[in-house]
């Protein structure tokens, strides 16, 4: 088997767990190789470390799988991807989650997300990507789907050198199904929604609405497929507004509304920046807002301007807020630290001439895992704040 030969000391990062090795920490190559490959991956001195898929497409060179000498086989990955499936059953999911969550699952680059009887698919490294056949094999195996969808329509792919491309694996199907979460049904379109389909690590926390909502107005922004307002109204919000831009957002919103039979949400098609503003002359109010904005930044040069987003429009949010109420809000940026988070609503509080309570701070459901050594993982922050 092919080597990998680090530089001097650059071991001691994935030794605690980090499960990538950029191109400047290697020394040099000994053997022969093909990307996709698996390779080792050797201290200076030539101590053992580890094992993982090699692609010098990418930056990332090396994407450890394992720090044992063990065979990396058929047996290997239906192993880790039923260790991970056993994870999400364990804790409580049932219908529709995220199988398996890639490098957080030891599975660097793979993707699964089950959504009822069918699953979606991404295979974002080249190394799991030329074992895309095998993947599928095990998951035919394990869960007996009625379909399988490839979502490998992200642009990441282009940085491992790999081909754009999306479509059924096998037989096709009606790519729209419904699910059911937190017991509210939801159409999800695996061909065109959003990821492979549906946010599906916001389910926890759309649950968790249900102590802050009950008998309150409520205002859903960047509804999208309308998960919060549509969770609001089960947990027995006396009213909901839904606020999106996208046309295609509000016939989702509707479409979802009427297969829930739900009545009491109101949609509303329009830019959040201008509907906050416009709520704050009127001077209305409401008892909580949740704040689900798209990433405001995908790299570190823009989190000065993305801060400044943030800011607006929770500075807007709550002055809207009656005193007593919630705000709900995210970020889904992985550069957006949770203590940048929370500086930054603390900033907004302060123009707002509000005081905020933490009453909660969530990260994404618990069939989104993180590993403490790879601070990539952990994206989303979610807080649940009092306004005084």
């Amino acid at each position: 088997m092919a080597s990998v030969i680090l530089k001097k000391n650059e071991e001691q990062r994935l030794l605690m767990g980090h499960p990538w090795v950029f191109s400047n920490e290697i020394q040099r190559f000994e053997g022969v190789f093909h990307n996709g490959d698996i390779v080792d991956v050797r201290s200076f001195v030539g101590d053992f470390i580890g094992k993982g898929f090699i692609n010098l497409h990418s930056k990332i060179i090396v994407r450890i799988l394992t720090l044992k000498q063990e065979e990396i086989d058929f047996d290997f990955f239906k192993k880790r991807i039923q260790d991970a499936l056993d994870h999400r059953i364990f804790v409580g999911y049932k219908n529709s989650f995220r199988v398996c969550f890639g490098e957080s699952d030891l599975l660097p680059g793979l993707i699964v997300d089950k959504y009822g009887d069918y699953i979606a698919i991404q295979t974002l490294s080249y190394g799991m990507d030329v074992r895309k056949a095998m993947i599928v094999e095990i998951l035919r195996k394990i869960f007996s789907p009625r379909g399988i969808y490839e979502r490998n329509d992200v642009p990441v792919r282009k940085k491992e050198g790999l081909e754009i491309r999306k479509g059924f694996v096998g037989e096709p199907f009606d790519p729209v199904v419904k699910i059911e979460e937190n017991g509210v049904l939801m159409w999800i379109d695996l061909e065109n929604g959003q990821k492979t389909g549906y946010f599906l690590d916001q389910q926890d926390n759309r649950e968790a609405i249900k102590h802050y909502v009950k008998d309150m107005k409520v205002l859903d922004c960047f509804s999208h497929t309308g998960g919060f307002a549509l969770h609001a109204s089960k947990y027995g919000a006396r009213e909901v507004i839904a606020v999106d831009i996208s046309e295609q957002a509000i016939q989702n919103i509707e479409a979802n509304i009427a297969l829930n039979g739900f009545t009491g949400i109101k949609v509303v098609k329009a830019d959040v920046f201008d509907y906050l503003r416009n709520e704050n002359e009127s001077k209305t109010t409401y008892d909580v807002v949740i704040m689900d904005p798209p990433a405001f930044t995908k790299s570190k040069e823009t989190v000065e301007a993305a801060f400044r987003g943030y800011k607006e429009i929770n500075m807007s949010a709550i002055k809207i807020i009656r005193p007593g109420g919630y705000l709900i809000t995210f970020s889904c940026s992985q550069h957006m630290s949770p203590a940048l988070f929370l500086q930054m609503l603390t900033q907004s509080s302060i123009d707002a001439k509000r005081v905020l309570q933490m009453v909660e701070f969530r990260t994404q459901s618990k069939d989104h895992p993180a590993l403490l050594s790879t601070d990539e993982s952990l994206y989303l922050k979610c807080v649940i704040a009092r306004v005084l």
